[in-house]
């Protein structure tokens, strides 16, 4: 990839940012590391990021302590290429233009680091698989 080709961005949302999107952003951004911009929101962020993710990324060598879920904006979505939700439904906001992903997930929200190192696992391997889209 030259310099003056931009890099591809992706746009993570779930509902609350506290887990799906979470650990997608950062599985992004640890493989593809400058070679794709990330983001993630929520269309109703909760306080934290669900510390049983935090957990589970941390057992495979990732930190997302310090994220905080943010809100999902039309500008982030605007300023993406690829958007991919993750449960939220009809309240994520549809541009023309832009590649969109739905990835049905199970929602780690309430649940303990078992239920979630699956889900943690399924993200990754879809991760893998867009990193490789992406970047080739």
């Amino acid at each position: 990839m030259s310099d003056s080709t931009p890099r591809p961005s992706v746009l993570f949302v779930c509902v609350h940012n506290a887990g799906r999107s979470q650990m997608a952003a950062a599985f992004l951004a640890h493989l593809a590391g400058d070679r794709v911009e990330v983001r993630s929101a929520g269309s109703a962020p909760a306080d934290t990021v669900n510390p049983a993710v935090v957990e589970a990324m941390h057992e495979v060598g990732i930190d997302i302590s310090a994220e905080t879920p943010k809100i999902l904006t039309a500008k982030a979505v605007q300023a993406s290429d690829v958007v991919i939700t993750m449960g939220c439904g009809d309240t994520c906001p549809v541009f023309p233009g832009k590649r969109y992903l739905d990835w049905q997930l199970d929602d780690p929200a309430g649940q303990g680091v078992d239920a979630v190192r699956p889900i943690r696992d399924d993200i990754e391997r879809r991760i893998r698989a867009l990193v490789n889209d992406l970047t080739g």
